[in-house]
């Protein structure tokens, strides 16, 4: 008797394609990744958002992402009015992918009416990728992590 072996990954059927692609089409209106963000910040000119960290005075000092608004989600309720603009898209972040940070942000400022991504990956894959970061002591930049960014040309996505 031969033992069959199932197939975690077609465990559940995939979608069907119609199905699939509203799907990834909404994630893309609710995330942003790191390199866009890096972009947008870096490529002139106005960037059309504004990129908010939500993480504690602490966490920001150590280290956030040159630009940023910083508001701790649990601050917005009272002050997002007298620091973003509802007609400027705000890009959110924490942490990192571990941290649903980002996204109590998000929920938070969409439910004061305001047009809002996620940073998928946070403040860790913006340093992995190499980007400048500012801390309590100034800017300061990391090697990418050929891991996480490519080494030349971007990753083709």
């Amino acid at each position: 008797m031969t033992a069959t072996v199932s197939n975690p990954v077609l465990g559940v059927a995939p979608a069907a394609p119609a199905e699939a692609a509203a799907h990834f089409r909404a994630s893309l209106r609710f995330h942003a990744d790191v390199s866009d963000v890096a972009a947008a910040l870096t490529g002139g000119g106005d960037p059309g958002v504004v990129v908010l960290d939500s993480r504690s005075t602490q966490s920001w000092d150590q280290g956030h992402i040159p630009g940023a608004v910083h508001l701790p989600t649990a601050l917005i309720p009272e002050q997002a009015g007298d620091l973003l603009d509802k007609s400027v898209p705000v890009v959110t972040y924490c942490w990192g992918p571990g941290c649903d940070g980002a996204a109590r942000a998000a929920l938070a400022l969409a439910e004061l009416g305001y047009q809002v991504k996620e940073m998928l990956g946070g403040f860790e894959y913006w340093v992995r990728e190499g980007f400048a970061y500012e801390t309590w002591r100034g800017p300061e930049r990391r090697d990418a992590d050929s891991l996480t960014a490519p080494v030349a040309g971007g990753c083709g996505c």
